[in-house]
C-alpha cells in the first residue's frame, strides 16, 4: 500500500529548505538551468501541503535534456520521463534529501506556465490558497491512500482557478 498522503500547515523552513536543494541543483547545472523555481503548495506562505518541496528546472529548450540528466545522476537523479505531461521532465529524487519533486521544463513549456501562474496566483489571492488548502485536507482524507484521485480532484481546483483567471485577463 503507498504511503499516506498528509497535509500540514505552512511550514516557514520551506523556503530555505527549497534554497538548499536549488543552491545544490544549481551548482550542477551551472548555465544549463536558466533559473530554478519553488513551485506548489510549499512555494505560497501560509498554505498547508504535503511537505515536499516541488522545484522546476528551467532550460533553454528541450536541446538542453540530455546535458541535464548527465549532470543531474551524479546527484542522485533518475529520469523518469514526462509521466504523461508534455513539456515537464520528471527526476526521482536522491534518498538522502529533503523530500522533493524535482522537474525539468523548457522555457517556453506550458507545463512551467501552469505551474508559475498557479503558484503566482494563489499568492496573490489569499482566500483561493485558503480554499485550496481546505479542499487538499478534505482529499487527503477522502483519498488517504489513492494518489491518483487526490490529485485528479486537485486538478478540478486548479483548472477552475487557471480558468477563471483567463476569463478575467480576456
Amino acid at each position: 500500500m503507498a504511503d499516506p498522503i498528509v497535509i500540514v500547515d505552512y511550514d516557514p523552513r520551506w523556503p530555505s529548505i527549497f534554497a538548499h536543494l536549488r543552491n545544490r541543483i544549481a551548482a550542477a547545472l551551472g548555465p544549463l538551468a536558466i533559473r530554478i523555481e519553488h513551485i506548489g503548495s510549499t512555494a505560497v506562505p501560509n498554505l498547508a501541503a504535503k511537505p515536499i518541496i516541488d522545484l522546476d528546472v528551467v532550460i533553454a529548450s528541450r536541446d538542453d535534456l540530455p546535458p541535464v540528466i548527465g549532470r543531474l545522476q551524479p546527484l542522485g537523479y533518475d529520469h523518469e520521463g514526462d509521466l504523461g505531461v508534455p513539456g515537464r521532465e520528471a527526476f526521482t529524487a536522491a534518498p538522502d534529501t529533503y523530500p522533493h519533486h524535482l522537474y525539468v521544463c523548457a522555457a517556453d513549456s506550458a507545463a512551467l506556465a501552469r505551474h508559475l501562474t498557479f503558484r503566482d496566483l494563489l499568492r496573490a489571492h489569499s482566500e483561493t490558497a485558503r480554499a485550496y488548502g481546505e479542499l487538499k485536507r478534505s482529499l487527503a482524507v477522502q483519498f488517504r491512500h489513492d494518489r491518483a484521485a487526490y490529485t485528479d480532484a486537485k486538478t478540478a481546483f486548479t483548472d477552475a482557478v487557471l480558468a477563471l483567471h483567463v476569463t478575467h485577463r480576456a
